[in-house]
C-alpha cells in the first residue's frame, strides 16, 4: 500500500511539472505577441521569426550543452563552473524516475521544464534590440547566451554552486532568468545602438509607438497565464499548499504592478498609458518571482506595487540616457528583477540585513558576469559579421528586407475591385 501511495504521489508531482512546462511554453507565445504589438508594422514578421527561432535553438542548445553546464552533478557542486558532458544521458531504471528527485519528477521532466526557462532568457533580449539588429547575428548571440552564459550563472544557485552555498535565494528566477536576460539586453543595446530617428539633436526624444496595442495586451495576458507555470512549477512538486500560495502571491503582485504603474504614469505623463500598465503587470510578475513562496499576500502586493511604480520612472530614465528599448525589457526584466531579488531581504520569511546583503552581491555577481560576457559576444559579432542592418533596411523595414514578406496583406481583394 505504501508503495502504491508513493507511486501515486510521484505521478501527481510529475504530471504537475509537465503541466507547468506547458504553461511556460505558452509564455513564448506571450512574448511573441507582446513584442509584435510593440514594434512597428514593418517589423512584425522579423520579431515573430526571432521568437520562433529562439525557442527552437534554445531547446537544442540547452540539450547539447546548457543543461549539463547548469546541473553538472555533485562532483562540481559548490563552485563556479562544472560540466557533466554533452547531450542528455538519463540514469538507468528508477534512478531516472521515482528516485531521480525524491519522487517529484523524472530526469526527462527536469530537462524540459528547465529548457523552457533557458529559452526565456534569450527572448528578453529580442525585444530590446528589435527593429535594427541583423537576424543571423542575433541568432548566433542567442545560441551563445543559452549555451554558456545562462547555465553558468544558473549553476551558481540552482546547480548547487557558490551562491547557493552563500545562502542566496531566487525561487524562480528574478535574477537568474529575468535580470540576467535584462543585463544581456542592456549590453546588446549598447553595442547595437538606438533606432534611427529615436534621439534627435537638442535632446529631443521621438516616440516610436508600436503598431498594435491589442496584440501587446494579449501578450501580457498570456504571460500572466504562463507565469502560473513559471512560478507554480518552481515549487518542483504538486504540494497543494505551496503551489496554491505561489498562485496567490503571483497574481496579487501582477495586479498591484498594474495599479502602481497606473498611478505613477498618470502623475508623470498626465494621461493613462496602456503600455505602462501592461509593463507594470509584467514588472510585478518579475518582482515576485524571487520570493513567491516566501511572501504573505500583503507582502506580495507591496512588492508588485513598488515594481509597477518603478516601470514609468525606469522607462524615462533609459530614454534620457539614450538607451533605446522598444518593448521596455530593461525596465521590466532588469530593474524589476533586481528589485524582486532584493525584496527577499526586505519582505517575507527570510527578511533581514544579512539576507539583503547576500541578495545584493548575488545580483551584482550575476549581473557583472552576464553583462561582460554578453557585451563581449555582441561586440565580437559587430567587428566580424556586423550586428546592425543598413539604413535602407531599417527605413523600409526588416520584414521586406530580410524576409520578403509582410505581416499583413497590403493588396486589395480582386473581388472587391470587380464589384466596384
Amino acid at each position: 500500500m505504501e508503495g502504491q501511495a508513493m507511486q501515486s504521489l510521484f505521478t501527481a508531482n510529475n504530471l504537475w511539472m509537465l503541466v507547468a512546462t506547458c504553461l511556460v511554453f505558452i509564455m513564448h507565445l506571450g512574448f511573441s505577441t507582446l513584442e509584435a504589438g510593440f514594434v512597428q508594422r514593418k517589423n512584425v514578421v522579423n520579431i515573430l521569426f526571432k521568437n520562433v527561432m529562439i525557442l527552437a535553438i534554445g531547446l537544442l542548445s540547452y540539450c547539447v550543452i546548457g543543461f549539463n553546464l547548469m546541473y553538472p552533478g555533485a562532483d562540481y557542486a559548490g563552485g563556479f563552473f562544472g560540466f557533466a558532458g554533452f547531450g542528455l544521458s538519463a540514469p538507468e531504471g528508477e534512478a531516472a524516475a521515482i528516485e531521480y528527485a525524491s519522487g517529484k519528477y523524472t530526469y526527462w521532466t527536469d530537462f524540459i521544464f528547465q529548457a523552457m526557462f533557458a529559452a526565456t532568457a534569450a527572448t528578453i533580449v529580442s525585444g530590446a534590440v528589435a527593429e535594427r539588429i541583423k537576424l543571423n547575428s542575433f541568432l548566433i548571440f542567442s545560441i551563445l547566451l543559452v549555451s554558456f552564459v545562462y547555465p553558468i550563472t544558473g549553476m551558481w544557485k540552482w546547480g548547487g554552486g557558490w551562491l547557493n552555498e552563500a545562502g542566496f535565494y531566487d525561487f524562480a528566477g528574478s535574477t537568474l532568468v529575468h535580470a540576467m536576460g535584462g543585463f544581456a539586453a542592456l549590453a546588446a543595446v549598447l553595442v547595437v545602438g538606438p533606432r534611427r530617428g529615436k534621439f534627435l539633436p537638442g535632446g529631443v526624444i521621438k516616440p516610436i509607438p508600436g503598431h498594435s496595442m491589442p496584440l501587446a495586451a494579449i501578450g501580457v495576458f498570456l504571460l500572466w497565464f504562463g507565469w502560473f507555470g513559471f512560478n507554480g512549477g518552481s515549487v518542483l512538486s504538486a504540494d497543494p499548499m505551496a503551489v496554491s500560495l505561489v498562485f496567490v502571491t503571483t497574481s496579487l503582485a501582477a495586479a498591484a504592478g498594474a495599479v502602481g504603474a497606473y498611478i505613477v504614469s498618470g502623475l508623470m505623463f498626465k494621461n493613462h498609458d496602456l503600455s505602462m500598465v501592461l509593463n507594470g503587470i509584467l514588472g510585478g510578475l518579475v518582482g515576485i518571482t524571487a520570493g513567491a513562496d516566501l511572501m504573505t499576500p500583503l507582502s506580495a502586493i507591496a512588492i508588485g506595487f513598488i515594481a509597477g511604480c518603478i516601470i514609468p520612472a525606469s522607462v524615462v530614465f533609459f530614454d534620457k540616457i539614450k538607451i533605446d528599448d522598444p518593448v521596455g525589457a530593461t525596465s521590466v526584466h532588469l530593474v524589476c528583477g533586481i528589485w524582486g531579488t532584493l525584496a527577499v531581504g526586505v519582505f517575507g520569511s527570510k527578511a533581514g540585513l544579512g539576507q539583503l546583503w547576500v541578495q545584493f552581491y548575488g545580483v551584482l555577481a550575476v549581473g557583472a558576469f552576464t553583462f561582460a560576457a554578453a557585451f563581449a559576444f555582441m561586440y565580437l559579432l559587430k567587428v566580424t559579421v556586423g550586428v546592425r542592418v543598413s539604413e535602407k533596411e531599417e527605413v523600409v523595414g526588416l520584414d521586406v528586407e530580410e524576409h520578403e514578406m509582410h505581416a499583413y496583406s497590403d493588396t486589395v481583394d480582386p473581388m472587391l475591385e470587380l464589384v466596384k
